[in-house]
């Protein structure tokens, strides 16, 4: 009886150092953004584990505002792009509005907004945008 040839399924490391996903910049991305990126973390978790458990979440949420921030105030697609770097990961989201976000004063009491682009601040390591002929991209590197 022949049998198959062992194969490895685990990930080199070369195999999850980037991931970029388009979306065509509906509500529902919001949550398929949030998933590509948790796609990659359990990928990357397998081959170099956070140093920090809320590491994972922290990238989760980030990414999770800046595609609804996307999806909010630059009507049409996006990208996601995820990136491991030498100490964290790097999430570049690109969009067709060439308006830098400016943070607002957030007001619970009149409902909604306000609060994402200073979570982004307090969470990432760097946050920096960059405005280009066709919209914006906005990069933020977090610890893993």
């Amino acid at each position: 009886m022949a049998s198959e040839p062992h194969r490895d399924r685990s990930l080199a490391a070369e195999e999850i150092t980037e991931r970029v996903v388009g979306f065509p910049g509906e509500l529902h991305d919001v949550t398929d953004a949030r998933l590509v990126a948790e796609e990659f973390l359990l990928d990357l978790a397998r081959v170099s584990p956070p140093t920090a458990p809320e590491h994972w979440d922290d990238i989760l949420l980030v990414v999770t505002e800046l595609a609804a921030n996307a999806v909010q105030y630059a009507p049409g697609p996006f990208r996601l792009r995820l990136r491991r770097t030498f100490d964290g990961v790097h999430v570049v989201m690109h969009d067709t509005s060439t308006t830098e976000p400016a943070p607002r004063p957030f007001r619970p009491s009149r409902g909604g907004g306000g609060i994402g682009w200073h979570l982004i601040h307090t969470l990432c390591d760097q946050v920096s945008v960059v405005v280009t002929a066709d919209g914006k991209d906005i990069h933020v590197f977090l610890p893993w």
